[in-house]
């Protein structure tokens, strides 16, 4: 079987044709220089090369192993996520095929992160389920405990992305939402251990902040300042000052929820110093909206109003118009909440300006309504300065605090509470590619038998990637098949017309692959006593029939985010933080001025990253 034609050195991509031209290189070296590439941070001059070196090919199966795993990877950073995935099922099949476990191993977990970043996550645990089966199977301890770091990441991605869709506080949320934080909890767990077995003190960093992130959305806020307070430990230990921030951010996170608003000022404040000295802005502005937010919970609305300042500044800046549009809006409650409604409908109509440039339809509908009821309270005061255009020339750099006027009545601020809203999820995209093609090269008629789970007493029913138990199915979507997946199951296995065995020959047209004589052999399986069964591809094709009828939707509407923006799942529950304390605080206030004085109820939307 003749492999591929090397190519003419005018076919190869830039930086490889100049290699090219230079001597004949062989697919090695061009790899070699393409790891070099990626090791220096190009992505895009290594996948050239890459590609280059497939382009040449190799009869060398390691190699071109190797190649087909690095150029997923490379391609996974470069966010072209298709082409990563194509990458890293060629280098399964081809592991596999010369019954290499441990590539095959490698290969899944690479599989697993890939479609986990899809938001495929019922096949990307089977993936990395086989990942930590065939690590445990060899004795390897290091990726046994990435193993089970990666699952904990996809169960994590899985819960927050359920989490957008429910409008409950942490530790109430419902059993689909909590099941998977559970499992990414125990998983993280399990990690953690082995780590800390393994000495390994980067990797239990890692642990100890996903522990605290999956604790904080389970609603356990004492333990997740504990697990982010050892993460902060092993930051600074390391002089990590990257996650020495995301942990400030993390414990500020949680002592909202613990109502110490106080502290969570604190840590915001050491964010915001670590994000300068990071020079990052958009972490910078970050910041100062979470501690915009916070000092509204204080109700020190001077102070509010600095930070959104300073976040819309830099939102402007970097160009960021939905930061600057929630930098509007919180800007407007806080003029509100101080007494200054003129002001404060000059940020609404700017809110409204913005809102309905960048598509926000729900901000656009908020920011309506409050220009409304800012109109119409500016029509019933008496005070001619009360309806001046509102002079903001003094808010240049590091905002200077606004003049305190006189704080608006309970009665007055009911016009003007917003409604609260509800993430709208991110959804993968409807057209990714499928996975169906991986399992057609491996699987020939065997569809009718994989359509029945595996009972209890039949073989493979007590493997790892078998069929889920009764209390795993509670945290997964229906595996029954619709009567057009039926339909679609038998067009696949109808075009299937070769046993397992039968396709391994296939393997020649694998890009890059120089079959010869000496590898054929190989490349057939002959005599392989190490060929795995097939329940890691029925699992497959469980998960696979339950994401057909959603397919078959176009996904919602994807809300715009600014970079300004700190991560919604915090926002969103905070503005039911404030929403909760607005009622107990109204009923402190009476009619009376110096009761309307001393204790305003602070605006109850504060803006909700990432969502309009």
């Amino acid at each position: 079987m003749a492999g591929p034609a090397p190519p003419a050195a005018d076919e190869l991509p830039g930086p490889a044709r100049r290699l090219y031209s230079r001597m004949e290189a062989s697919c090695l070296e061009l790899a070699l220089e393409g790891e070099r590439l990626c090791k220096a941070g190009d992505f895009k001059a290594g996948a050239a090369f890459f590609e280059a070196a497939v382009q040449v090919g190799t009869e060398d199966l390691k190699t071109l192993s190797a190649i087909y795993s690095q150029l997923g990877n490379a391609y996974f950073y470069l966010k072209e996520y298709s082409r990563a995935l194509e990458y890293h099922r060629h280098d399964l099949l081809l592991a596999r095929t010369i019954g290499d476990r441990m590539g095959e191993a490698k290969a899944s977990g690479n599989l697993g992160n890939t479609l986990k970043v899809l938001g495929r996550f019922d096949e990307a645990v089977v993936c990395c389920q086989r990942h930590l089966d065939i690590a445990q199977e060899q004795g390897d301890k290091v990726g046994e405990a990435r193993a089970l770091y990666n699952i904990g990441n996809v169960y994590h991605a899985k819960g927050k992305q359920l989490s957008w869709t429910t409008v409950q506080d942490p530790g109430h949320l419902p059993p689909d939402v909590r099941e998977p934080l559970r499992r990414a909890s125990e998983f993280y767990e399990r990690n953690l251990s082995l780590v800390k077995e393994l000495g390994d003190r980067a990797a239990q960093g890692r642990a100890y902040g996903n522990l605290g992130n999956t604790h904080y959305l389970l609603g356990s806020f004492m333990e997740a300042t504990a697990f982010h307070k050892e993460r902060l430990a092993i930051a600074k230990e390391f002089g990590d000052k990257a996650a020495e921030r995301r942990a400030y951010s993390n414990l500020g996170n949680a002592h909202i929820f613990l109502g110490r608003f106080d502290v969570a000022a604190e840590y915001y404040k050491k964010t915001l110093q670590l994000s300068r000295q990071l020079k990052d802005q958009a972490v910078e502005a970050q910041a100062c909206y979470s501690l915009g937010n916070t000092y509204t919970l204080l109700q020190d609305y001077e102070r509010a109003a600095e930070y959104h300042l300073r976040h819309l500044l830099i939102a402007q800046e970097l160009a960021d118009r939905v930061g600057e549009g929630r930098a509007c809006w919180s800007l407007g409650n806080a003029y509100v909440s101080m007494g200054s409604p003129a002001q404060a409908l000059t940020f609404a109509k700017k809110h409204l300006e913005i809102s309905q440039e960048v598509g926000d339809r729900s901000g656009e509908l908020t920011a309506r309504m409050n220009v409304a009821q800012l109109q119409l309270l500016l029509g019933r005061m008496p005070s001619p300065a009360a309806t001046e255009k509102p002079d903001l020339a003094g808010y240049e750099a590091q905002g200077a605090r606004p003049k305190r006027t006189q704080r608006l009545s309970a009665e007055t601020w009911g016009l003007l509470r917003l409604p609260l809203e509800r993430s709208i999820p991110r959804a993968p995209s409807s057209d990714e590619e499928c996975f169906f093609d991986l399992l057609s090269k491996f699987q020939s008629s065997r569809m009718d038998d994989q359509r029945c789970p595996l009972e209890e007493g039949q073989p493979g029913a007590s493997e790892a990637t078998a069929a889920p138990t009764p209390e795993e199915r509670v945290a997964q979507p229906s595996l029954t098949a619709s009567p057009q997946t039926e339909e679609l199951l038998d067009l696949i296995a109808s075009s299937q017309s070769r046993r397992l065995d039968d396709q391994r020959a296939s393997v020649g047209s694998l890009p890059g692959l120089r079959v010869t004589h000496s590898n054929l052999g190989r490349l057939r399986g002959d005599g392989d006593p190490q060929e795995p069964g097939d329940d890691f591809f029925n699992m497959l094709v469980k998960c696979q029939s339950s994401r057909i009828d959603d397919q078959r939707c176009p996904p919602p509407d994807v809300l715009p985010r600014g970079p300004t923006m700190p991560d919604e799942d915090f926002f969103s529950l905070i503005q039911r933080v404030q929403a909760k304390r607005m009622d107990e605080q109204r009923v402190d206030l009476a009619g009376s001025p110096e009761q309307e004085g001393g204790g305003s109820p602070e605006p109850r939307q504060q803006g909700q990253p990432g969502a309009s």
